[in-house]
């Protein structure tokens, strides 16, 4: 049995989730998410408040579609009534991040600064040069920006320069030692 399928959904006051045809769609007052119903996978709207993912049948397909579904739906629920946040900090001297209108401006050791401009369901906010923050309705959409701008300078282990998440650990490696021979 899938443990996080049978996992009961609650559904916050002030949000709506909606079944049309195998289109879940999630309205709350951050913004609208959509999830795709996979068949053999059903919705039980029943009780007030709660929603309870069900399956049809014991296939592997179907067993696998079931915790994914649910996790996908808590997530459009979640994003649209609190949002997602992550944040980045940026290491190095010179390395800094300036706001661009919706885009970031990143200037981390190339001869050219690079723009980065958020997903759809994201959104970019640049509190100071060192720290850049990525909130949005959509959780795929807030990772995927974030690891955009991560991937531009990764954080290397020798001085830990670079562009890391705020809960990220570099472990850090020693260098070559001068006159290290004996």
């Amino acid at each position: 049995m899938s443990r996080i399928g049978l996992k009961v959904i609650k559904v916050p006051a002030g949000v709506e989730v909606k079944l049309e045809g195998d289109l879940i769609t999630v309205k709350g007052p951050k913004g609208t998410n959509h999830v795709t119903l996979p068949r053999h996978i059903t919705l039980d709207q029943s009780h007030v408040g709660e929603i309870h993912i069900k399956r049809d049948n014991e296939l592997k397909q179907t067993k696998q579609s079931h915790g994914t579904t649910r996790a996908l739906l808590n997530n459009a629920i979640v994003g649209v009534h609190d949002g997602f946040t992550i944040r980045l900090q940026i290491v190095g001297i010179g390395y800094r991040a300036i706001q661009d209108g919706h885009n970031v401006k990143l200037e981390v050791g190339y001869s050219h600064p690079t723009v980065i401009a958020p997903e759809a369901g994201a959104k970019i906010t640049v509190e100071n040069p060192n720290n850049v923050v990525v909130t949005g309705y959509n959780k795929q959409a807030v990772g995927q920006t974030a690891a955009l701008i991560r991937g531009v300078r990764r954080p290397e282990p020798y001085k830990g320069k670079g562009i890391k998440y705020s809960d990220e650990v570099i472990i850090r490696k020693e260098g070559k030692r001068a006159g290290a021979k004996k």
